[in-house]
């Protein structure tokens, strides 16, 4: 690779530039403006090229692949000669920049360099290597006898230009260092950035690069500097190990990086959960005397409380003053906020009077988090209470902490009377206000006082949210008003409001439950076209309605879409099928479906093994129902009431009282008390075997295995409830 010395000009100090230009890209202009020149100096323009033949003398051979390429920035062009091109290229471009009366860089670098013994005569073939020693040399005399980095980062990005190729490593880092010690620290940074970024990501490259920063610094401050924005450059690349590795380096040279790059670097070590290294680092910065505030310590406390580290946190905060610091409201807050998050009220408050008795007054939203942390757990007097203590106006958030908790507990006429009190206070409700208190009446089914609340809404010109709207389309699919739901999901998607999944799918749960399978189906190319993917359950919604009704074939195109379309179908979507098979008498499909599950790890749960029990019992299967419920039991499955009253009807359905009494015997042995309907199924496997009085004999049968288990109950209870 060879240097030859083609010149470039500026209409400005071109080597201030941004290195992204050269960097980032090598983009090609186009000559707009020098062509409009040509025909204007055409004599002129042959003039100074034979001037600037005379000037340098060129090597034939390789003048033919020379190109002229400029990089823009936004106030300023520069030139460059590189690659393929023709001299005539080379003659326009010097008479347009004669004509604007400048004198290029490239000319006072061969001028400096020829001080230093660069000697370059005028003749053909007079080049010069361009490996990684000359470059490094040209860089550090340019520099040295001129004092002026930007004229060696002109060299620089010529170079690179020039020869197509990145610069070897040492070339790098003799120009980051020289930057730096020109006093163009945002160039270096740049520079080392990119390098970091777009270089070689081997561990061994970035150990490299350490060692060759400190050979080709001749500086300590120098170097002290450079490994600082290096430590900078990793954290911003999230590259956090190997800062720590320029940090221990830096440690063993005895210097340190400034205190900005400590707190970038120790925030990225709390991210990560790197708290022994973070605790490392800080004591370095304490023995090194660097200033710290309050909200320094709190990114501590802030990390200690978000890993539940909870008394780590609240002795960081006591331990303050040993810093010299004095704890602030944010400090505070913290770790208020997350032990109302944990449940620890009682914790919380105390801190709000720790806070008084250290002249650290709370500001209403740290008291509004604590009341809101009560009302979450039910508390609503404490919660009451200390707004009171603490002697603070209510404002919307600690209202709407109240009406959140009075709603959820069903208390709606305290609720009517807080959401009145922040009306007679000149309060405002937002959307979250009304969409709470219409949800506590949704839930109540009281649809007249939640519709009512929501015409109370629009009247105000409160906006309602997509969670309003799903309330109430929920509401009225369950009350099985359709007709005003799909209303209300159309009214959303005009006001531009989209519906989200949950709407979608509760719709379609409510076509599915009336028997309207086609517009359940017609829901999923709707979702599709509003740019909402359907999920499981959406399939699971439209099979479990086609299963109920009988159409398992049907289902079976509906479960080949959901495969299709990449999604996994869970134990919800095999126990409809298994159901579905069960109830056509397809017992070993049933069963095949249910040993996929069991053989691909899905979680079998109590309904699923329930579908293909209440299947083989109908059919009078009792043997394979009973091996089926003791593989259940062998899985650890606990069965329910309703599992066992299954059994039992099967077992009594064929007469086997025997067998229908020793589940009774299993289920309260387990814990599981009978209820009438175990009472009726156990009598009817009497009438079974022609007893005369089917009712006494399961009342006295069934009072002996309830005492034998020492359990007392009124037998009397079941009759009166089952006839």
């Amino acid at each position: 690779m060879c240097f030859m010395w083609a010149f470039s000009f500026s209409a400005t100090h071109s080597f201030f530039v941004d290195p992204r230009l050269f960097l980032g890209r090598n983009k090609k202009f186009q000559f707009l403006a020098l062509r409009s020149l040509m025909s204007t100096y055409l004599s002129f323009l042959e003039k100074e090229v034979a001037n600037f033949e005379n000037f340098i003398s060129f090597d034939e051979n390789s003048l033919q692949n020379l190109e002229c390429i400029s990089v823009e920035s936004s106030d300023q062009s520069r030139f460059y000669l590189s690659g393929k091109g023709m001299r005539e290229s080379v003659k326009r471009y010097l008479s347009g920049l004669e004509i604007w009366g400048m004198e290029g860089e490239m000319k006072k670098v061969k001028s400096v360099l020829s001080k230093r013994g660069w000697y370059f005569g005028s003749g053909i073939g007079n080049n010069i290597d361009l490996d990684e020693l000359n470059v490094t040399r040209i860089l550090n005399d340019l520099f040295e006898e001129t004092s002026d980095a930007a004229l060696a980062f002109y060299f620089y990005t010529w170079c690179e230009d020039c020869t197509k190729t990145k610069h070897a490593i040492r070339s790098v880092c003799a120009m980051v260092n020289i930057l730096v010690l020109g006093n163009m620290n945002h160039r270096a940074m740049d520079l080392l950035l990119y390098h970091v970024r777009n270089d070689d990501g081997r561990e061994a490259w970035h150990n490299l690069l350490l060692d060759v920063l400190k050979e080709t610094s001749k500086n300590r401050r120098v170097l002290e500097i450079v490994y600082g924005m290096l430590v900078g450059c990793y954290v911003k690349e999230d590259m956090v190990n190997l800062a720590i590795e320029v940090v221990k380096k830096m440690k063993n040279l005895g210097i340190f990086p400034p205190p900005g790059v400590c707190n970038s670097l120790l925030k990225a070590l709390l991210k990560s959960s790197k708290i022994d290294l973070v605790w490392e680092i800080f004591g370095e910065m304490q023995n090194r005397g660097m200033d710290f505030n309050a909200s320094f310590i709190s990114l501590f406390i802030h990390k200690y409380c978000a890993l539940g580290m909870i008394e780590h946190a609240c002795k960081l905060l006591v331990d303050m003053r040993d810093y010299g610091l004095q704890p602030d409201v944010v400090a505070f807050t913290i770790v208020i906020d997350a032990f109302c998050k944990m449940g620890y009220l009682k914790e919380a408050t105390s801190m709000l009077f720790k806070m008084i008795e250290m002249n650290i007054f709370p500001d209403s939203v740290l008291v509004s988090s604590v009341i809101d942390g009560y009302c979450k757990a039910g508390r609503l007097e404490e919660a009451m209470l200390v707004l009171k203590v603490f002697g603070f106006t209510p404002n919307l958030f600690i209202y709407n902490s109240f009406i959140t908790i009075l709603c959820r507990e069903g208390r709606l006429i305290e609720a009517d009377a807080v959401f009145s009190e922040m009306l007679a206070l000149g309060m405002f409700p937002d959307c979250y206000s009304y969409t709470t208190i219409i949800g506590g009446y949704c839930r109540v089914s009281d649809i007249r006082t939640a519709l009512n609340y929501f015409g109370k809404m629009l009247k105000t010109g409160t906006e309602p949210s997509i969670v309003t709207y799903t309330i109430l389309v929920e509401v009225n699919c369950k009350s099985g008003d359709l007709k005003t739901a799909e209303y209300l999901l159309q009214v959303m998607e005009r006001k531009g409001l989209k519906p989200d999944i949950f709407a979608y799918n509760t719709l379609m749960d409510g076509y599915g439950k009336v028997g309207l399978l086609h517009k359940a189906y017609g829901l999923l190319g709707r979702m599709r076209s509003a740019g909402v993917s359907p999920d499981i359950t959406s399939y699971n919604t439209i099979i479990h309605g086609l299963v109920r009704r009988g159409y398992v074939e049907g289902s079976r195109f509906i479960f080949d879409e959901l495969i299709r379309r990449g999604l996994s179908p869970n134990a919800l979507t095999f126990t409809d099928f298994i159901s579905g098979f069960s109830k056509e008498g397809s017992f070993e499909e049933a069963f095949l479906v249910w040993s996929y599950m069991s053989e691909h790890g899905m979680r079998l749960d109590v309904v699923t093994c329930s579908a293909l029990l209440n299947g083989y019992c109908k059919a009078h299967r009792m043997d394979e129902a009973n091996a089926l419920f003791q593989k259940m039991l062998d899985a650890g499955l606990i069965p329910d009431l309703i599992l066992y009253n299954t059994l039992i009807h099967g077992f009594c359905s064929l007469g086997n009282i025997n067998d229908a009494f020793r589940l009774l015997s299993m289920m309260v042995e387990r814990g599981i008390i009978p209820n009438h309907v175990t009472y009726r199924l156990l009598a009817h496997g009497f009438e079974k075997n022609l007893v005369d009085d089917p009712i006494k004999a399961t009342g006295i049968k069934m009072q002996q295995i309830l005492l034998k288990h020492g359990i007392d109950i009124d037998i009397s209870q079941y009759i009166v409830t089952t006839y």
